[in-house]
């Protein structure tokens, strides 16, 4: 996942809980199965989500993370997607997926710096549209688990409008979003504001920090997908519980 500054933040902060209903899912991919001209998407829809009001200790899961040129999806590209399968009570790290894709855009500088991936990697990498099949049947009939929805979601739905001509909608939870109804529950008052108070950040590394998670070497789509499993366990543990509603956390 790619984090440069504050607008990680800005984002999470629009993501919160204000934010309208989810709809509901089950209903929504049993409709998409129906329109969807693309047979990847036709596929990764009727394999439908759960309904919300499952447990969350019986929901599958999946963790993910992407890797960007850039925080703009109308501008920038994917360069690598990170899977992970997990539970509450178990991550199979062992099961985890990474792809390296070429993005359509050339590398930033400052992006490769982050991440890592170097041109030469890209070049000999494939578009994902010739992943994308392999990508959708590893997410089908799971809720993905990520860290700010505004760069997973929104860089794929992008990545597929641009591709295919069609939007693809899949349901998550989102670990920012949860650490934001905690520390994004109301704007800094005046008194914040003459002391200079600063949030309290929300980006993964910080967010696992309150938790007593280890540190791990950020940037990498799989170790960030993995970090943000791990996030989530430790958030139901100390927040939620099994028992939770699926409803109460999606989005």
């Amino acid at each position: 996942m790619l984090h440069l500054g504050p607008l990680h933040d800005r984002a999470a902060s629009r993501n919160a809980p204000a934010e309208d209903a989810p709809p509901d899912w089950p209903a929504c991919f049993a409709a998409l199965a129906e329109s969807a001209r693309d047979a990847r998407l036709r596929d990764f829809y009727a394999a439908g989500v759960p309904h919300g009001d499952t447990p969350l200790a019986q929901v599958p899961m999946l963790a993910m993370d992407i890797e960007t040129t850039g925080l703009n999806p109308l501008r920038d590209g994917i360069v690598s997607v990170g899977l992970v399968p997990m539970s509450l009570d178990c991550i199979r790290a062992s099961g985890a997926r990474h792809w390296i894709v070429k993005p359509r855009v050339p590398l930033a500088g400052e992006s490769v710096t982050i991440h890592g991936i170097t041109d030469s990697q890209v070049d000999a990498a494939p578009d994902l549209i010739e992943c994308l099949d392999e990508i959708l049947r590893t997410m089908a009939g799971h809720v993905m688990i990520v860290h700010c929805r505004a760069i997973e979601r929104e860089f794929l739905n992008a990545a597929l409008r641009r591709r295919i001509g069609e939007d693809i909608r899949f349901p998550v939870i989102d670990t920012m979003e949860l650490e934001a109804r905690l520390y994004r529950k109301r704007k800094p008052n005046l008194i914040d504001r003459l002391l200079r108070r600063k949030q309290v950040s929300i980006r993964l590394g910080d967010s696992r920090k309150r938790y007593h998670l280890p540190r791990y070497r950020p940037h990498h789509a799989v170790t960030d997908a993995l970090a943000t499993a791990e996030l989530l366990q430790a958030q139901i543990a100390h927040r939620f519980s099994q028992d939770t509603p699926l409803a109460q956390l999606w989005r």
